[in-house]
């Protein structure tokens, strides 16, 4: 018998699939369709196995459902452009355009290597003209639509990056790419897309994704972060104008004892008396060098500058100081707030820090509040000190004091959400050209759709493309000067370039018309295939890539381009892969390990020495290595921490099924995995088994007939028979749920039944059903090999073969093995009928020698029995 080779059968396979084309879909499906889509790859690097855990989860599923007969689309491509691929080039020296081409050739050779097929004719490249040509034509569609515009404003800027940020790539006030460098704000004039305007939609569509984890859909709930409440107007004192205030607590409002500013605010130097300019200036300026996770922390001590100016509490009719401190962001609201520092913890603060009063307006209904105040009362309660209004329960009050703003010109009824309208400007190199341009005679005007696209400028030397603090291609005439397209006269074109995330939140609408050269894509094709059934990616995305995708499909839908207007109809996010990591060298002195500072920072520990009882409880390990002890632990696999298991290497040294199984037996998808020596054995032996099995039999199973009478089945035919159709409906549901580790355990103990019953039956009719039914169900998880050991027997592909069907009435298992207690502890088992009675149990229980020894002499008090399962027999004596 030849020994399990993967090397010898796996290319033969991955050849024999690309030329029948299995994975081909048509452009209009004919019959059921399922779109099957992983999150496209930034091409930045090779691949190891951590990238290749949702491609394999993806290829899986999509097997399975081309087996089940749905016309399937399962399509690949690439986010090359933007910051992850041009970083990662300029950091070796290479041109973004060598090291994106490079990398995508290595990725897609580790992807065919791992036997995972998709419709390369379908394959989308985002740096290729012909899919950035459609970002420009879309964001001209949003221009004329009102949705693109340009303003100046305080912008997130990474000094790393050298370039703006999105509020969604500002992660705890870091660079979502740089998680060392702390976010600065900047003012310039850059170019927006008005996502806030599909804001309500995007909240209240949410309770429609009943595919999606309810995690990711929190996480776009508070960051959209709809508040209801009222927009007040505070007059200034001795000037014209007044400053409008958004608060959910106009219940409050009696309470108001000062205003802030945010530091950006325009009028806050505006306001600003002469005296008190330069300290104001000097204030504003500290300010724009904070993150605003800095700004915002708990129980930092507030700071603040009072501008010499009052407004007038349009309740009270009070003067009030206005100051600015850098605890109020630009951002949300209108960027002022009323402080009522009795009613809110951060106003209450400042109000200590400067002697400012503190008015108490809402009393505890169930005992009075302390006086004074010792922190701020933030709960409902009853209006008090609140004129007209003493004795209404806060509640209400937020609607009767907004109705009573309102009569008077005062206020009204507002809606305010946290999400902030999308930042596109990216002063880059590698990324869409914005096609605007500038004219000195007609403003700024747009590119004519027939002029798209605004091609990139193949900058040779790399010095060019280095970012500098603003966009390369202003170092270009030969790219930016141009003719306006209004006038005729000389103008100049926008040099910024567009946000990598623009890319990649259409780009599942072009694989359904991937080589349209007239539009984006062909609606009719689009709404054969939308939207995705089945998304795989991670949740680091939730409020970046997953939420413009929305707004994207939202739009295109309002423009008539699509039906659907949700994109992705089933969401799955997948746990990080995980390899043992040495975090280098220790000391060990008895029980506790002593940390050197660059271990103990990377494990992010507050102290370097720790108990080894901890070191333990971490999950980590201290391993002997040549020069001392080693502190190693799981990490998440990464090329830089030298623990990324490489898929080239791997595949040629192992084999593809061998590496599948290892990924997906390892873990729930949805859990993080830890790549080891041991899961990798284990895949293997699992798969030698199996072929073992086949092989031992080959000669005999191909002189077995495959007709038998399941009715007629019984003993140890019926058993295995039944424990076929048990497995083939646990394989189905867990494949149906992405359960894939549930389902390969389910497969592994198929085959030590398989096993079980060869060493006392021969191959046996139901015997050759089980092994085909088998390598049926192997074959979406382990290809290679299933394939290879069902062509020994059967002519066609198993993609042909389909899926097995399921005989309901196998399920039901004749016997049942019933577990015999005696006073709780195991002292047999018995074999019966299934639906056996407790007498019929019982007494099959007294023929077992140890269970009748151990109830010698003694009274049976009671009879504990779950059917099918247990009987408990209580005794005394």
């Amino acid at each position: 018998m030849d020994k399990y080779n993967p090397h010898a059968i796996e290319p033969k396979w991955q050849r024999f699939w690309k030329e029948k084309g299995f994975m081909k879909a048509k452009d209009l499906p004919q019959r059921s369709k399922q779109y099957v889509l992983m999150m496209f790859p930034y091409p930045s690097g090779d691949l190891h196995m951590g990238h290749l855990k949702n491609y394999t989860m993806g290829d899986v599923l999509a097997r399975f459902r081309r087996m089940q007969g749905y016309e399937v689309l399962h399509p690949m491509g690439w986010d090359a452009f933007g910051l992850p691929a041009e970083n990662a080039a300029l950091k070796f020296g290479v041109h973004p355009k060598d090291w994106t081409y490079q990398n995508i050739r290595q990725a897609k050779e580790s992807l065919e290597l791992m036997g995972i097929l998709y419709d390369w004719d379908r394959e989308v490249t985002t740096c290729e003209p012909d899919y950035y040509r459609w970002n420009q034509w879309i964001f001209l569609k949003m221009w004329e639509k009102g949705l693109a515009y340009r303003k100046r404003a305080p912008v997130n800027w990474c000094p790393k990056c050298q370039t703006v940020l999105a509020n969604e790539q500002v992660v705890e006030g870091r660079c979502w790419r740089h998680e060392d460098t702390p976010v600065e704000k900047r003012e310039l004039e850059q170019w927006y897309l008005r996502i806030t305007e599909y804001a309500e939609r995007l909240l209240n569509d949410l309770e429609t994704l009943t595919g999606w984890p309810e995690k990711v859909k929190a996480m776009q709930r508070a960051w959209i972060g709809r508040s209801e409440g009222a927009e007040i107007d505070f007059p200034l004192k001795g000037k014209e104008g007044r400053i409008p205030v958004f608060t959910t607590r106009p219940d409050t409002l009696f309470g108001a004892t000062f205003m802030v500013l945010a530091p950006e605010h325009p009028m806050t130097l505006e306001l600003a008396a002469l005296e008190r300019r330069a300290e104001v200036l000097a204030y504003v300026e500290a300010a724009k060098r904070k993150s605003e996770i800095e700004r915002q922390a708990e129980g930092r001590e507030k700071t603040g500058v009072f501008l010499g100016a009052y407004a007038v509490n349009p309740a009270t009719g009070e003067e009030i100081p206005i100051w600015t401190a850098d605890y109020v962001l630009y951002g949300y609201g209108t960027g002022a707030i009323m402080g009522v520092p009795a009613h809110d913890q951060r106003d209450f603060e400042f109000a200590k820090r400067f002697g400012l009063p503190i008015r108490k307006v809402i009393e505890r209904p169930e005992s009075p509040l302390p006086e004074p105040l010792e922190a701020a009362y933030e709960e409902a309660g009853v209006m008090v000190n609140s004129g007209p209004f003493d004795g209404t329960p806060s509640e209400e009050g937020k609607r009767k004091v907004t109705e009573w703003l309102a009569e008077r010109g005062l206020g009204r009824s507002r809606v305010t959400y946290r999400l902030r309208d999308w930042l596109i400007s990216r002063q880059r190199y590698w990324g869409t050209p914005i096609p605007m341009i500038h004219c000195p005679t007609c403003g700024v005007v747009p590119v004519p759709e027939e002029e798209l696209p605004v091609l990139l400028p193949d900058l040779k030397d790399i010095e060019d493309i280095r970012p500098k603090g603003k966009s390369p291609l202003e170092a270009h005439p030969e790219f930016y000067e141009t003719a306006c397209p209004n006038c005729g006269g000389p103008a100049r074109r926008d040099t910024d370039t567009m946000d990598t995330f623009i890319d990649s939140s259409w780009y599942y609408l072009r694989y359904t018309d991937p080589k349209n050269d007239r539009l984006p894509f062909a609606p009719e094709k689009a709404n054969a295939w939308m939207p995705v059934d089945q998304y795989i990616g991670g949740v680091e995305h939730a409020v970046l890539h997953l939420l413009y995708s929305r707004f994207f499909t939202k739009f295109l839908h309002d423009l008539g381009m699509v039906e659907g207007v949700e994109p992705f109809q089933g969401l799955f996010t997948q746990g990080m892969v995980l390899a043992w990591t040495d975090f280098g060298r220790v000391e060990v002195e008895g029980e506790t390990v002593i940390l050197p500072e660059p271990t103990r920072v990377a494990l992010g520990l507050e102290s370097g020495r720790i108990p080894l009882e901890e070191v333990r409880k971490m999950g980590a390990e201290i391993r002997e290595g040549p020069d001392g002890p080693h502190f190693w632990k799981p990490a998440v696999m990464s090329k830089s921490k030298g623990n990324g298991v490489m898929v080239g290497p791997f595949v040629k040294e192992e084999g593809a099924d061998i590496a599948r199984i290892t990924i997906l037996f390892a873990a729930p998808p949805e859990n993080e995995m830890v790549w080891t020596e041991e899961g990798v054995q284990g895949a293997w032996r699992f798969l030698n088994r199996v072929y073992r099995r086949v092989a031992e039999d080959k000669e005999a199973l191909a002189q077995t007939p495959d007709r038998f009478e399941a009715q007629a089945l019984t003993g140890e035919e019926g058993a295995l028979y039944r424990k076929l159709h048990q497995t083939l409906k646990k394989v189905t549901d867990d494949l149906e749920n992405l359960r894939f580790n549930t389902a390969i355990a389910a497969l592994m103990e198929l085959l030590n039944a398989l096993y079980d019953y060869r060493k006392t039956r021969p191959t046996t009719p139901v015997y050759r059903t089980a092994l085909r039914s088998y390598l049926q169900m192997l074959f979406p998880f382990a290809p290679h090999l299933a394939e290879e050991l069902w062509s020994w027997f059967w002519p066609n592909s198993l993609f042909e073969a389909g899926w097995p069907s399921l005989d309901e009435g196998a399920l039901e298992a004749e016997e049942v093995e019933v577990a015999i207690q005696v006073n709780g502890r195991l002292r047999g088992a018995v074999r019966v009928p299934a639906g056996a009675t407790l007498e019929e149990v019982k007494a099959k229980a007294l023929e077992v020698k140890n269970v009748r020894t151990h109830l010698e002499g003694k009274e049976i008090l009671k009879e504990i029995y779950v059917p099918g399962r247990i009987l408990n027999l209580v005794v005394r004596g």
